[in-house]
């Protein structure tokens, strides 16, 4: 190829990538700056007996941990009460893995007031219905927080429903880079 005909070939592959870059930018700019995956929000969970069972969660991955849910952050809480008498804990994030609008997020108890829960590590699964949300938890059926040595992300299906009028939470969904 001679030299001017290498130029305009360069020059024509160049204004195609940068208009297509331009308007990939234009679409795909907010999923490139934004964290990797999240779960914020709060709610109460219904429950027919009038049980007061409240989640929070603030759980982030960044975008630089992209390839590793293992390096998400935050922390997430709950609280279970029925006739004044229950507990509280709060729990500080070790993996969070999202996928549409569903999330598992996992942590090590940090602060609670409920015996031997300190230092056990639990799941919480959200499913982000835009409605009525649900949740799920790793102690679901066990008789209390569960092994010492559940591996991290793990949780239950989110059988639990969120309780009307309460629920916000917001899964961004993870986009692995595999």
């Amino acid at each position: 190829m001679n030299r001017r005909t290498k130029t305009a070939v360069l020059g024509a592959a160049l204004l195609l990538t940068a208009g297509a870059a331009g308007s990939a930018t234009a679409g795909d700019d907010t999923d490139k700056r934004r964290e990797a995956a999240a779960l914020t929000g709060a709610a109460k969970l219904y429950r027919v007996a009038g049980d007061d069972i409240t989640f929070t969660f603030d759980a982030h991955l960044a975008a630089k941990d992209n390839d590793d849910p293992m390096k998400a952050s935050g922390t997430f809480e709950w609280s279970h009460y029925i006739d004044g008498k229950g507990a509280w804990a709060k729990a500080k994030v070790d993996c969070l893995v999202t996928g549409g609008n569903v999330a598992i997020v996992s942590g090590i108890v940090t602060d609670t007031d409920l015996d031997g829960a300190k230092g056990t590590r639990v799941g919480i699964t959200v499913h982000d219905t835009g409605g009525t949300d649900r949740l799920g938890y790793s102690w679901a059926t066990t008789e209390d927080l569960g092994p010492k040595d559940l591996p991290k992300c793990v949780s239950s299906a989110p059988f639990e429903r969120v309780k009307k009028g309460t629920g916000d939470f917001r899964v961004v969904p993870w986009q692995p880079g595999f």
